[in-house]
């Protein structure tokens, strides 16, 4: 249920309405925007009497929202959530570019793609440390040293860093990560997503191999009602009958989420398509479709890299794309 206040209501009674609903049993979401507040209210909400709010001085309108998820729900939320991460900021028209290799494999390595990415314009770096792999035989990353691996190339460049985590147990080894990352295999790995919503930090929520937007969303709703409200959604593709690609880029998703949430939404191109040359298309086609940002994949050396080289950019051919997406972005905007 939402309640919709009108514009101009003094504090002392917007408060006294909020301690009463809070009375009831229900959690009560604040959505302060420019010109009307809104109240989300989240519980059993059959108890409270829509006639008996509605008829209040200070509300505008009562309505019940029918669809399951609250917190990441814009009716909730008119207003674009923004995230913050330093100095960077994600969704409400600003634009994120995160890129670098799938795999950190070494301080060479890792310092060396940040430098190169932060010159071509990109505003974080991203890097596997916990890799979740298909084959039990497959490099499952460098863990804890990946992640002190990834520190120094934060230090050496500024750049924010953003990394998957894997398991509950791993949480004290991310305290000093950036934004945290929930990798498609685990969207739906609820215990993880309950702690990682009392962590405060920016979670980044990869949509799973083959779920509903409505399950990412929900997905969301768990971070979120754990009490974390700075979850970023990102579309890496599905799988469909079809097996050209990788994955099948589900660019429509863009717009949708936009509708339905708040939440910034980014897009994977890398993922998505699993091949080089597919990914300079489809990620400024995402940047067209109103993307909040992009997250590739970048190797100084594809050839030789332990984890996605054939679906990795080399530097250069980076710093090409992200000039066309400024571009792109320019004229969607516009």
């Amino acid at each position: 249920m939402i309640v919709v206040l009108k514009s101009g209501v003094e504090q002392e009674k917007q408060a006294q309405l909020i301690d009463w609903l809070s009375e009831q049993g229900l959690q009560v979401h604040i959505s302060q925007g420019e010109y009307q507040t809104v109240l989300g209210l989240v519980g059993d909400t059959t108890r409270v009497d829509m006639d008996l709010i509605g008829s209040l001085g200070i509300v505008d309108s009562v309505k019940r929202v029918t669809e399951p998820f609250k917190c990441c729900n814009r009716k909730f939320h008119p207003e674009d959530t923004v995230v913050q991460v330093g100095d960077v900021r994600i969704g409400g028209g600003h634009f994120c570019m995160m890129a670098g290799p799938c795999s950190v494999e070494s301080e060479e390595q890792i310092v060396a793609v940040a430098k190169a990415v932060k010159a071509s314009g990109a505003d974080m770096l991203r890097g596997g440390a916990f890799k979740p792999r298909t084959s039990p035989y497959d490099f499952a990353g460098l863990k804890a040293e990946g992640l002190e691996l990834l520190k120094i190339a934060r230090q050496e460049t500024g750049l924010p860093i953003v990394t998957e985590i894997m398991s509950i147990v791993d949480l004290p080894l991310f305290e000093d990560v950036d934004v945290l990352q929930v990798g498609a295999r685990n969207m739906q790995n609820f215990d993880l997503l309950r702690e990682l919503g009392k962590t405060r930090k920016p979670i980044l929520l990869k949509r799973g191999l083959a779920n509903t937007l409505k399950e990412l969303l929900m997905s969301a709703e768990y971070i979120m009602a754990s009490g974390n409200e700075q979850v970023i959604l990102c579309e890496r593709g599905i799988r469909t009958f079809d097996d050209y690609t990788r994955n099948t880029l589900d660019l429509a998703a863009v717009p949708m989420l936009h509708e339905l949430t708040h939440l910034p939404v980014i897009v994977d191109p890398s993922h998505a398509t699993g091949i080089n040359r597919l990914v300079s298309p489809m990620a400024l086609a995402a940047a067209a479709c109103g993307a909040d940002g992009l997250i590739i994949e970048v190797h100084n050396d594809p050839i030789h890299a332990l984890c996605d080289g054939a679906q990795s950019l080399r530097p250069e051919q980076f710093d090409a794309l992200a000039k066309k997406v400024r571009t792109v972005r320019e004229v969607a905007l516009a």
